[in-house]
Order: structure tokens, then sequence, then C-alpha cells
């Protein structure tokens, strides 16, 4: 008998089953995969008509605050034999291997300098080693399985030559094209003061080069060091602050980053100031020509946002499926810390033909969270009859989902459908979806925590709510493999899954 037709039977009737590991899901990276998209199309035990039996599988403490997502990987052989592995990287340093059946440390390795990051490792496409940024400004290589760090003359790879002042804030995310895949590391920096600049570092996994894009001083290819004896920029507060860090279009081959904050300048002369824009590269991080991108949006009241600290690249910009019919094939979504969104066609992001232009976006959705910004990101669905949605989140006052519909000429537009604001804690963070199912964490009813949601992604409704987990700040769920895996502020990790369909990976059974 197949493995997908014991799985029913399993969903059916609550029988405990095994099967082969290779028929398991990954989640590679944040946001699932190249998009960023939180959209997990492989699951298919965690559905709308069991979700509601779900129940806390443990929680457990770890040894340090992890400030984002996990990333997980499925099969791998360790020293304790055939685990399904978690990978997260806390807050200061430490990047753990995590047992995802029991949430027991499988190995660790902890770098030092920089005060604190909230990243999000990747998994090699591979899947022998994971990556992780380290404290000390270096990009680091580790075999998945136990731990061993790879060191030779190219790794680890350099991503800051300051470390104190420029943050990984971003997950580092991963990309392949044409047959060559490239991990890509971005920086912000610590609030808003600083010797900053924000840059994209793109590591070719092949052959280990490195190339840089600087969103200020686009001009210099190369990390800039701290102080004006040395290779530095006087333009400094830009930043590339969303939690995907840069975000790859497979069906364009471009990569993108949303800038915050900082001088925008392209638009006079040969500026080489990309503040407050969304900026289009190759897979490789270059541009069409040196320091300039392929293509730029920057919304017309740039000065406004970088005067009020309300960036544009607060969060990393959005793909979204466009509908059939539609003038446009290529669309983003970018949201704000100013309280709007900006739907854009990624064909001519502006209308003007090219980069350094400002404005020209298809749509603007003003007020959307009233006095709160976006710094999460986005969830991106195509329903059963083939309308795109997005799940867009605010850090403090709720969730809210639009779909898109064609306007005049065929244009493309979004519209809201429902919101949900938060209860009153503070909540809601990036959320996910997986077999129609969307998950996030946001403010429990009538209690000061926070609570795991998995809702109808068509209507909002609650279909399921865990009891309060206490506080979260950037932690956002993934959904793997019948299990949801979330981090907290109180050093905790949470499992949660169906009890009636507990999955032992093991081997014996044929893959569907």
């Amino acid at each position: 008998m197949k493995t997908n037709a014991l799985l029913q039977i399993a969903v059916a009737t609550g029988t405990a089953i095994a099967f082969d590991g290779a028929w398991a899901t990954d989640w590679p990276q944040f946001g699932y995969d190249a998009a960023h998209s939180g959209n997990n199309p492989a699951e298919t035990l965690l559905t709308a008509a069991n979700v509601a039996q779900m129940t806390q599988r443990y929680a457990v403490t770890i040894p340090d605050v992890v400030n984002s997502a996990p990333v997980y990987l499925a099969n791998v052989s360790t020293a304790a034999g055939v685990r399904d592995l978690l990978f997260a990287l806390t807050q200061t340093g430490k990047l753990l291997a995590i047992d995802a059946a029991s949430g027991s440390v499988v190995w660790s390795h902890t770098t030092s300098g920089s005060p604190v990051t909230t990243s999000s490792p990747a998994i090699d496409p591979g899947r022998a080693y994971v990556y992780s940024h380290g404290m000390d400004g270096k990009v680091h290589k580790y075999q998945v399985g136990d731990g061993t760090e790879i060191i030779d003359a190219k790794w680890p790879e350099v991503f800051t030559l300051k470390p104190n002042v420029e943050k990984a804030n971003g997950s580092l995310a991963l990309a392949t094209w044409n047959g060559t895949s490239y991990l890509y590391s971005v920086t912000s920096g610590y609030e808003d003061s600083g010797d900053y600049q924000g840059h994209l570092t793109t590591i070719n996994l092949g052959s280990g080069d490195q190339k840089v894009f600087n969103v200020m001083c686009s001009s210099v290819a190369s990390h800039f060091t701290n102080g004006s004896g040395g290779n530095d920029c006087t333009s400094t507060g830009s930043a590339i602050w969303g939690r995907g860090g840069a975000v790859f279009d497979a069906s364009l081959g471009k990569i993108y980053i949303s800038t915050g904050n900082g001088a925008y300048t392209a638009n006079v002369g040969n500026g080489m100031n990309w503040g407050d824009s969304v900026l289009s590269l190759s897979p490789d991080g270059t541009g069409a020509t040196p320091g300039v991108p392929y293509d730029s949006y920057t919304p017309a009241n740039f000065d406004y946002l970088g005067n009020h600290d309300s960036d544009l690249g607060s969060m990393s910009i959005a793909l979204l499926p466009a509908p059939s019919g539609s003038s446009f094939l290529h669309l983003g979504m970018q949201g704000g810390k100013d309280d709007g969104l900006r739907l854009i066609n990624l064909q001519d992001m502006s209308g003007g033909g090219g980069p350094r232009h400002v404005a020209g976006e298809l749509q603007s959705i003003t007020n959307i969270h009233p006095y709160d910004g976006a710094r999460e990101q986005a969830a991106v669905w195509v329903d059963g009859s083939a309308a795109t949605w997005v799940f867009h989140a605010s850090v403090r006052n709720g969730l809210t989902a639009y779909k898109m519909s064609l306007g005049a000429g065929n244009v493309p537009m979004l519209t809201s459908q429902w919101i949900q604001y938060r209860g009153t804690a503070i909540g809601t963070t990036s959320p996910v979806i997986a077999n129609g199912v969307l998950y996030h964490v946001g403010g429990c009813a009538n209690v000061d925590s926070n609570c795991l949601f998995a809702r109808n992604p068509l209507t909002g409704a609650a279909l399921w709510s865990s009891a309060p987990l206490g506080q979260q700040h950037w932690q956002s769920p993934i959904v793997v493999n019948g299990r949801v895996y979330l981090f907290d502020e109180a050093s905790q990790l949470h499992a949660f899954g169906n009890g009636n369909v507990d999955l032992i990976f093991a081997n014996g059974f044929d893959a569907p």
C-alpha cells in the first residue's frame, strides 16, 4: 500500500503510522521558499477539518531567546540516529540544531562580537550544510548532522566589517538560477544611529565568491569599514530591515531588496544613494551597470518617509501571482511603517522604463493599521478559484487579508476582505499558510498574552487557538509535516500537532 493511502486511513481513524522519511518536507529558509511567500504547499497532514484537534506536543526551554523563526530539515543522520532537525539562531549568536521530535539540542555553535541578531539560518539546497550569521560579521557554514564547521579559503564569509554598527536583522536567503545557487545576506543598523549604510552580500555557493551591493554609495562594490580612515561612505542610516531579507522572483530571474531610511539621491544626476526604495538586481547581486539596479521603485514622498522614520523597507516585498487576464503579469506588494501598501508592476516598477524615477505604483492603500506600520513578512496564497490573496500583519495592530481582482483596463488591485485586530497584548507576527489554513501569532482574547491561531484564510474565522504562550516579538511559526513550531520571548520552543496523526519517520514504506 502506498504511503499516501495509509495517511488517508490514519487521518480518518487516528492511527499512528510510519513512513519513508524521503517523503517528508523541508522548510529551508525564512518564509519557506526563495520568495518568502510563507506558503508551504506540500503540507497534507494538518487540514481545515482536523486542525481543531491540535494540542501542544511540548514546550521546552532553550539556551537563549530566538527572536525569529526556525528552519527545518527532515531525515538527518546524526550520532543519535536519523532525526528531523530544527535550526535556529539565538539573539546572542548561538546556532542550535534541535531534535524536532523532542525539542532537545543535538549540537550548537556560538560566535561572539556584535550585540544582537534577529536572523534565521538557511539550509543548503544539497541538504548537507546549514548557514548562519555570526556575531563576528561572518556567515558560517556547518554540516547539518554534527555541526562540524567548514573552514577553508572562502569560509567563513564576511558579510560586514563593522558588526558593532551593522546588524544581521533580516534572515539569510537562498535561490538557485541557471544551475547556480546563491546565499544572500542583508544588513541593517542598531536602532537609527551609527555609521551603517545597508548592503546585500551575495555568495556563490559553488565558487565561494561574493559580490556586494551597497544601498548608500552604491558605486562602491565592497564592504565599508568603520571611520574615515578606511573605505567608508559619508552617507549613513539606510538599511534592509525586512524579516525575509532578499526576495527572489524565479519568473523574472531577479532578486529584490527593500530599503528603509537614508537619503535617496538616485533621481538627481548620477546619485548613488537608494534610501526608501525597492531595487531589482540580478541573482548574483549585481545591477545593470556598476552600482545601478536594473529597476527601482521609490515613493514620491520619500523625503517624508526618511524624515519621520516611516521606512518603506521595514518589510521585504511580497511577490503576488497575477490574476488571469491581468494587464501586468509580475506584481509585488510593498508595505511600510507609514501604514501604507503599494502594488508595483515588477516589469516597470516606476512606470519610467528603468531605475532612478519616483512614484508609478499601480495602487496605493493608506491607513490600513492606524498608528502602526508593517514590519512583518506577508504571506501569499492562491485559493481554489485561482484568486491571489496576501495576508499582511502589523506588529501591534492585527492581521488584514487582501484579495486581488481586476479593475478598469484589467489593472490588478487589492481589496481588503477581513481584519482581525489584536487582543490586549502586542502581536501579530509574520503569518504563514499551509494546506488552506492560515497560522499566526496574535493577542489572545481577554488575556494580556499571545496565542497561536489557525484561521480560515477566506473569512478570518478562528479554527483553533492555543492557550496563552507569553510574549512574542519577531518570532513567527513554521508549519511542516503535521507540526507547528514557534519560539517565544521566554526562551521556549513550542511544538503543536494533531494527536490523531502522530508520524514516526522510519523506513519501510513506499513514498507516494
